[in-house]
């Protein structure tokens, strides 16, 4: 089986996880992630591909936003929120409040 990349708390960038948090997509994934703790790619409520899903998880996983971990033929993806926390503190936490704040409207 692939091994999949996932950089270390050390070698995440700011500018990575801000690039991957611009898309819409992608800061759904995340504040789904957030209200649970590991969902399969499955199970996201996204009016998407499988392709395209699959591409959204894999640059949240190379920015170091998720961990990506197989089990059988699924994958299960849980967000770094404490690798974030320590390397940004209150960045993914203001970033969400603002996204639940816009969907309210």
């Amino acid at each position: 089986m692939k091994v999949l990349f996932h950089p270390d708390r050390e070698d995440i960038h700011l500018s990575s996880v801000l690039y991957a948090l611009s898309d819409p997509i992608r800061l759904s994934v995340v504040a789904q992630l957030c209200r649970s703790s590991e969902r399969s790619c499955g199970e996201f409520d996204m009016p998407i591909a499988k392709s395209t899903m699959s591409h959204h998880v894999r640059t949240l996983r190379e920015a170091g936003v998720v961990n990506v971990r197989s089990v059988g033929t699924q994958r299960l993806i849980s967000l770094r929120m404490e690798d974030l926390e320590a390397r940004f503190p209150g960045l993914l936490t203001s970033v969400l409040d603002a996204y639940e704040a816009s969907e309210e409207r």
